[in-house]
């Protein structure tokens, strides 16, 4: 063990961190009930079906900043009163507005969750500790699931740019069709764009993973940004290619292709395609990165 880990070590184990436990072990028995309807809905929804992993991949990103956190004092943040004011509004919010839907209600208590445990890190471990370890706990912030009307707004741009994408691939692939919006008429098949088929759950995964890919391998606020920009139209060519497939598939081998395995679960296979131009950009924005990290290593 060095000697950054032995210092790490002794800080987990002092007294802030011997703090911060029990406060936040509070909080989550406070919100038992909500946290336990979360991980049920998380469960059995393929939509959100991430949130089961979002608090272990934090925690390994808090443990991953072990060594920065050695020898920061502990003097509680003056963030703390602003984050318990903003749990006691998401609370307020939730008890009186009355959401609408399982995605509102559940987002509501996750966000007030969310800020009290914020709060208990802010006063217990104080400010410089929570600005180092800022990333890994704005990432929590993907416990909470996307409110209806925003999960409606994002499946609708999915939909009609994939659909777009699909009209441009079959145009080039020259396949007699009929495009009336989000529907296709090929010969012998009528494809639809259905919400079920926008990839929102891909694009949010690969979204989350641009966000990692970014915090690990790329120094530069702008190409993080790049990266995890670039999701948009990967997404959007994924599902177009998806849907391309699939009509080439039921045109030339048969309209009983519509109910194949590559439409049902052809999901994650179409997700690991979009994964190679994304890794290609990671290295090519990763490259320039380096050669600059050799110049100054050269010049010194």
């Amino acid at each position: 063990m060095t000697m950054p880990d032995q210092y790490a070590n002794q800080f987990f184990s002092s007294g802030p961190w011997r703090r911060f436990a029990p406060a936040a072990i509070i909080v989550i028995l406070a919100f038992i009930l909500p946290l336990s309807r979360l991980m049920s809905f998380a469960f059995h929804d393929e939509l959100y079906s991430y949130i089961l992993l979002i608090p272990f991949i934090s925690g390994y990103l808090i443990w991953q900043e072990k060594r920065n956190l050695s020898g920061v004092p502990a003097v509680a943040s003056r963030l703390t009163p602003l984050f318990l004011l903003a749990g006691l509004a998401a609370l307020v919010w939730h008890y009186f507005a009355r959401p609408a839907s399982v995605e509102e209600s559940l987002a509501q208590t996750t966000l007030a969750f969310l800020l009290f445990v914020a709060a208990a890190a802010a006063w217990t471990l104080g400010g410089l500790t929570l600005r180092t370890l800022a990333f890994p706990m704005a990432f929590l912030i993907f416990m909470v699931p996307l409110p209806a009307a925003l999960r409606s707004f994002i499946e609708g741009v999915l939909q009609q740019g994939s659909a777009a994408v699909a009209y441009v691939l079959f145009t080039v692939a020259d396949t007699p069709m009929i495009n009336d919006g989000l529907v296709f008429r090929l010969p012998g098949i009528q494809l639809e764009v259905a919400p079920e088929c926008s990839g929102i759950h891909s694009t949010v995964v690969l979204f989350i993973t641009s966000l990692l890919a970014g915090h690990y391998f790329l120094k530069r606020p702008w190409k993080r940004a790049v990266l995890c920009l670039a999701v948009i139209p990967l997404a959007l060519l994924r599902n177009g290619f998806r849907v391309f497939v699939i009509g080439e598939l039921c045109v030339h081998v048969g309209p009983q292709m519509i109910n194949s395995a590559i439409h049902r679960h052809g999901g994650p296979l179409f997700f690991l395609l979009s994964l190679i131009p994304f890794f290609y950009l990671l290295i090519f924005l990763r490259k320039g990165d380096q050669l600059k990290d050799e110049q100054k290593h050269l010049t010194k």
